[in-house]
């Protein structure tokens, strides 16, 4: 794996960090999350990357530790509370500490309201909510222990803004934004910030595969930047919001959206 080609990020890890920190990124092996890992990795910190395809997370992993950075790989199926369970075991047993999460897994469906079936309801909301309340409880006990942590769940402007088709992935993020403050408020006195990255129309495997051509037409006319967003640039965000200089930002949702979310008429 290539992982300046995988992930957009290339600088070499940073020495200049006063302590060591651990961070858990889920759905960590692929895209967004590959991106997430190895910019944080690039910033010092000890990176678990956590992802159901626990080959291409070693993979990873591997790369990343070649690079000069510090990774392993973590199986997890944040739709499985046991499988949550035993990676953050697993990472209490290698590091006894978990300072960030990063909860990126998640899954989307497009299908009109009406079509929307109780099934692909019940499993989004499995994936993009339960599973980082999950993993948030297990990283916050953790967290407490040492007084400080930083957790960042990644969302999506359709849980700001509706989409159509969007009934089951929309409502997901827009619980996983009710969350994120949630966790804000009941963790602030411990040292913990709690924050929500948007993103709007990134470039990814994922969504060059499933974008149609008029769904790239319709984002092409209502993103200001006329662009989809990379991988590269959520990771930034989301390091900035791990990082010592995010210490008095909580509860809050940033958009890595090109304008979308500002956006109304862009042509006259």
């Amino acid at each position: 794996m290539n992982l300046a080609a995988h992930t957009g990020y290339t600088d070499t890890p940073s020495t200049n960090r006063a302590e060591a920190r651990v961070a858990l990124v889920t759905g960590g092996a692929n895209g967004i999350g590959a991106a997430i890992s190895a910019r944080l990795a690039a910033e010092g910190i000890s990176v678990a990357v956590a992802d159901i395809d626990l080959g291409t997370a070693a993979r990873l992993a591997r790369e990343i530790e070649g690079r000069g950075g510090k990774a392993v790989a973590v199986q997890m199926d944040v739709a499985d509370p046991g499988s949550i369970t035993r990676a953050f075991d697993s990472v209490e047993r290698t590091y006894d500490r978990c300072d960030i999460l990063v909860s990126n897994a998640g899954i989307a469906g497009v299908a009109s309201f009406v079509d929307c079936s109780l099934e692909v309801w019940e499993r989004v909301q499995k994936i993009n909510v339960t599973g980082p309340m999950l993993c948030g409880q297990h990283a916050a006990r953790l967290m407490v222990r040492r007084g400080w942590g930083r957790i960042v769940n990644i969302g999506s402007v359709s849980g700001v803004r509706a989409g159509f088709g969007r009934t089951a992935y929309g409502t997901s993020k827009a619980a996983l934004i009710g969350l994120t403050r949630q966790m804000a408020i009941e963790l602030a006195d411990a040292g913990i910030t709690a924050n929500c990255v948007a993103p709007g129309p990134i470039d990814t495997p994922l969504t060059r595969a499933h974008h149609s051509a008029e769904t790239r037409e319709s984002y092409r006319r209502t993103v200001p930047m006329r662009r989809y967003g990379t991988p590269a640039e959520v990771a930034a965000i989301t390091a900035f919001l791990c990082s010592e200089q995010a210490s008095y930002v909580t509860g809050q949702v940033m958009a890595a959206d090109g304008g979308f979310l500002a956006a109304g008429i862009l042509e006259v």
